[in-house]
């Protein structure tokens, strides 16, 4: 059975194999990967280390938490399984319309425009507004309505 660590608080300019030969000493590291951003590929300051010997990866936990590699004091703990990732469904803060079954607005107006009176480019000098302060339909209230 192997053994899994978590690296953290790494330099930006720790490399894979910088930090397979920083851990080797203590075991065969089976894999030693630096996480890197998807979209710029620089690294995101942590990685992880497998050792083959479970042995060995307590010994490095031990020995090089706390210590320094590459400029930078890191942190080196058992790695955690990763979470399953949350695809889909409701927003976590539980979706659907608030309390009374209205749903939720997002301003604007159903044309898809958005900003209702924020659009400048269709408002005559009153604003587009009638007498009786309500807004005036372009067609003159001809559309009619489902």
């Amino acid at each position: 059975m192997s053994k899994k660590l978590f690296v953290g608080g790494l330099s930006w300019g720790t490399t894979d194999d910088r930090l397979r030969e920083a851990f080797a000493r203590f075991g065969e590291v089976t894999e030693a990967k630096i996480i890197t951003d998807r979209e710029t590929g620089r690294s995101r300051g942590f990685g992880f280390v497998t050792y083959a010997d479970p042995t060995h990866g307590d010994a490095a936990m031990s020995a090089l938490d706390g210590q320094e590699l590459d400029g930078r004091t890191i942190r080196v703990n058992e790695a955690q399984n990763q979470q399953p990732r949350r695809a889909g469904g409701p927003p976590r803060d539980g979706g659907g319309p608030p309390r009374g079954g209205e749903p939720r607005s997002f301003g604007g107006d159903d044309r898809g425009r958005g900003g209702g009176d924020r659009d400048y480019r269709d408002r005559d000098r009153d604003g587009g507004r009638d007498d009786g302060g309500r807004r005036r339909e372009r067609d003159g209230g001809r559309r009619q309505r489902y």
